[in-house]
């Protein structure tokens, strides 16, 4: 009887707040491309055209359209494209499109909360519009946005749909990106990488020699070395019984961090000098 009781009780919960689930006509469809060193999502609803004229019929010529159905199309690159001689900088926008007969203009929109296109159109917030010409294709019964003719480069931001498809091109930095990063990996260790490192040594206990040189080297990569960097090399004096020396350098990070008003490395900084004092 028990048993009975909970069963019916189970059941009764789950009609109360079930919901009947129904296929979209324009599922959702997301996706993430890589272009170069540049990472593209695209994140928009796909509707098919079901027997209808597209253009001009379901999407009429020369007005805003969302690129798409339900929501705004959502758009994001992690770093600038360019498109001719305009450059889209990395961020996330709304995709919206004016279609005509020969071409469309295709528009970046700052503004991404939206259902559809905006109550108010905003020219101020179009952070970037571009053309591309119509070509004649043979049907795409259902609406595609894709990143086609990938290289390491650039690429092509395309739309299809019925028997219209439109193609506009954009490349990348990556040249500028790579070239950085080749004289930086080459170009040897950073300030900072010698400073994590000999952090690292002094927190692990390991070879405190070596901590110093590269505590040293870190130093002399610098015009003006922050606070807490000189108070991590006193430290390590100290860790190698060379008090005099930890203590002429804890004077001066004391110096620096009541310049920078932080009194926790004043503190400590007067502490240590103090007791290396003693030694």
């Amino acid at each position: 009887m028990k048993k009975l009781i909970v069963g019916m009780l189970v059941l009764a919960s789950f009609g109360a707040s079930a919901q009947v689930k129904t296929p979209q006509l324009s599922p959702l469809a997301k996706f993430e491309q890589t272009v170069g060193l540049t990472t593209i999502n695209m994140e928009y609803s796909r509707p098919s055209a079901r027997g209808r004229a597209v253009f001009p019929d379901v999407v009429p010529y020369d007005e805003i359209w969302r690129t798409g159905a339900n929501k705004n199309a959502i758009f994001t690159a992690s770093d600038h494209l360019i498109f001719g001689n305009d450059t889209l900088k990395a961020g996330t926008y709304s995709l919206f499109a004016k279609p005509s007969k020969d071409s469309w203009t295709v528009y970046f929109y700052t503004s991404i909360e939206n259902w559809g296109t905006p109550d108010k159109w905003e020219d101020e917030k179009v952070a970037l519009k571009v053309s591309g010409k119509v070509n004649k294709i043979s049907k795409t019964e259902t609406f595609t946005i894709s990143i086609d003719q990938i290289g390491i480069d650039g690429a092509t931001l395309s739309f299809a749909w019925d028997a219209v498809s439109v193609q506009i091109p954009f490349t990348l930095m990556t040249d500028v990106r790579v070239e950085a990063s080749i004289k930086q990996t080459l170009g040897g260790p950073t300030a900072n990488d010698y400073y994590r490192s000999a952090d690292y040594y002094y927190n692990s206990k390991k070879d405190m020699k070596t901590a110093l040189e590269w505590i040293n080297k870190s130093l002399d990569m610098q015009k003006d070395p922050a606070f807490y960097m000189l108070r991590k090399k006193s430290l390590i004096q100290a860790e190698l019984k060379d008090f005099k020396g930890a203590i002429d350098t804890a004077k001066i990070a004391l110096e620096k961090a009541k310049t920078a008003g932080n009194e926790d490395y004043i503190k400590m900084n007067e502490d240590s000098i103090s007791e290396w004092s003693k030694k």
